[in-house]
């Protein structure tokens, strides 16, 4: 589809850049309205995912017990952050029933086997797709953030034609689709406050892996990491089965999947996203398909788009999510 370039996302006069509109909204949006309900499903690894559920709210006026929408964090995220607790409240309160995963070590307990998660992991989502499936859903939407979001896209490509037909639809934000791209951009100057952010939290993690898992990781190798890339070199790649970081990006970025997509799908980058660069995005690619569309706002951030104004309760990546699912000439 041809990639759109819009406007449509003001943003508040007083964040008048990438990296405000990025971290405003992180810091400082809190959005207390979501009641999960937890449940704890089994990896064939004998590991485990912790699954959030929302069930669509009373208020909703077409509440449809067949319909999910299951979203997809971060890097370093959970189904706490704002920008999946708004979405969620969102479309629970517009009738959907809600399940937001947490990608192993991320649910507040660490995982139990030597692994983590990684952006081109498919094998949990697949599970916790199956899973919904076993519940007895029949229309199933996927949303994504950021790794997430990666994570969805690839998800799409490898199972291109052999997709499950109760998977309708996906909206994914802010989405890395060239790994190393994004590994060297955070590296920047200006960047390296969310790649500092993101190291302070793996750290503990690698800690708390090597006392179970000391044949696996050493955590004195942490001295050597510096950067993200450093990180995936010294610790994903090995841990995951990959040569090194190029490797593992190579074999995880949504970019070498997208084309297979065969579900309607909409990518929503902003071009003054501070970590996925806007030259990064295989816009000439998606251009020529038929079902993916990529939509790139002149504002937003990573994870942002907040709405201009003050008082506005549903972000505009909310408000989009809902229109691109409920587009009724997609399906």
């Amino acid at each position: 589809m041809p990639v759109i370039r819009n406007s449509h996302h003001n943003p508040p006069f007083w964040l008048p850049n990438g990296h405000l509109q990025t971290i405003y909204p992180a810091l400082f949006r809190t959005i207390n309205s979501v009641d999960y309900q937890r449940e704890r499903i089994a990896t064939p690894d004998q590991d485990f995912l912790d699954l959030d559920w929302s069930l669509a709210t009373k208020e909703s006026g077409f509440h449809d017990k067949n319909k999910l929408v299951i979203l997809s964090h971060g890097l370093e995220g959970n189904s706490t952050r704002q920008y999946i607790l708004g979405m969620v409240r969102f479309l629970s309160a517009e009738g959907y029933d809600c399940l937001a995963w947490n990608f192993r070590s991320c649910s507040g307990e660490m995982n139990k086997t030597s692994r983590f998660y990684h952006s081109g992991a498919t094998e949990d989502l697949d599970l916790v797709i199956q899973h919904v499936f076993e519940k007895g859903y029949t229309h199933v939407d996927l949303l994504g953030f950021s790794l997430g979001g990666n994570l969805t896209l690839k998800y799409l490509g490898e199972k291109a034609f052999n997709i499950d037909p109760r998977i309708k639809k996906t909206v994914v934000f802010s989405v890395p689709m060239d790994l190393k791209a994004c590994s060297l951009e955070i590296v920047k100057p200006q960047n390296r406050i969310y790649q500092s952010r993101f190291l302070k939290t793996l750290k503990p993690k690698v800690d708390q892996k090597a006392v179970h898992f000391p044949g696996d990781i050493n955590p004195a190798d942490f001295k050597f990491v510096n950067t993200l890339y450093d990180f995936d070199d010294i610790f994903t790649a090995p841990l995951h089965g990959f040569q090194n970081a190029d490797h593992y990006y190579e074999m995880s970025s949504a970019m070498f999947f997208v084309k297979n997509i065969t579900i309607p799908t909409l990518i929503v980058n902003a071009a003054n996203d501070p970590i996925v660069p806007e030259n990064s995005l295989p816009v000439s690619l998606i251009d020529t398909l038929s079902n993916v569309l990529l939509e790139i706002s002149d504002f937003g951030g990573h994870c942002g788009f907040r709405p201009s104004g003050l008082f506005q309760i549903n972000y505009w990546s909310e408000l989009r999510a809902l229109e691109f699912l409920r587009d009724k000439s997609l399906l």
